[in-house]
């Protein structure tokens, strides 16, 4: 399962979940206007337990 899967299955009920389509894999994740994750800052794919899901579950 995706990274975005995985965020719609577990919040898409309690956010308003929204894919913005970028270029070159550029995959970033924002909640209430804040960045919690930036692959093109990291270099690397988004790990959902560790670097998108605690964001979220606060």
């Amino acid at each position: 399962m995706s990274t975005a899967e995985q965020i719609f299955e577990e919040f898409g009920q309690k956010y308003a979940v929204h894919l913005i389509p970028g270029s070159g894999g550029v995959f970033e994740v924002m909640v209430g206007g804040e960045l919690v994750y930036s692959k093109k800052a990291t270099g690397r794919h988004a790990e959902y337990e560790s670097d998108i899901a605690p964001h979220l579950r606060s």
